[in-house]
């Protein structure tokens, strides 16, 4: 592991135990720097925001998603669905700062929405028009909405995965972006 992935690896876990302990409001980076045993001025180089920890994570949690890209399935829906659930799996180790920074009044995964959406889209194989990547994106929003309250085996939101792919598919119909 580089240097600069082993400061954001430690950062990371740094962050999200402090996210389980206190709110997300309440975390500095300083606090994460002292946590993860990193000069404060190290971990500035690598991510001089919380949020920059966040991209950081969001593009890990994306390469989840892409790495489903080889799926054998004819199906998008399948492969969609593939997609979308290595996501969520990849977002379980990190439900505490997930949860932590959703439910806080600063709203930084919001940027991310369309990035995981479009990330989904394209593992699957399929295009990711403008009218797809707002679809996708809405139902993202909603499958990470009922992931957060989903803890256990994720049965809620595998149904909800599939729910709403499957709405997707007969939406984009209607205006003559199918997959």
């Amino acid at each position: 592991m580089s240097g600069e992935a082993d400061i954001l690896e430690r950062a990371l876990v740094a962050l999200n135990a402090l996210c389980g302990e206190r709110p997300w409001r309440a975390v500095t980076l300083r606090d994460v720097a002292e946590k993860a045993g990193i000069p404060l001025a190290d971990l500035y180089r690598e991510a001089n925001s919380k949020t920059a920890l966040i991209d950081h994570l969001g593009e890990r949690l994306d390469a989840a998603a892409l790495a489903t890209a080889a799926t054998a399935s004819d199906d998008p829906h399948d492969r969609l669905f593939d997609a979308a659930m290595a996501r969520v799996e990849a977002m379980e180790p990190w439900r505490a700062v997930l949860a932590g920074v959703e439910g806080s009044a600063v709203v930084p995964l919001l940027p991310h929405l369309p990035r995981a959406a479009r990330a989904i889209l394209e593992a699957a194989g399929v295009e990711a028009t403008a009218p797809r990547l707002a679809a996708m994106t809405a139902v993202w929003a909603r499958i990470v909405q009922v992931w957060r309250a989903d803890e256990g085996a994720l049965n809620r939101t595998m149904a909800e995965i599939d729910k709403r792919l499957k709405q997707l598919r007969t939406r984009l119909n209607t205006v003559g972006q199918g997959f």
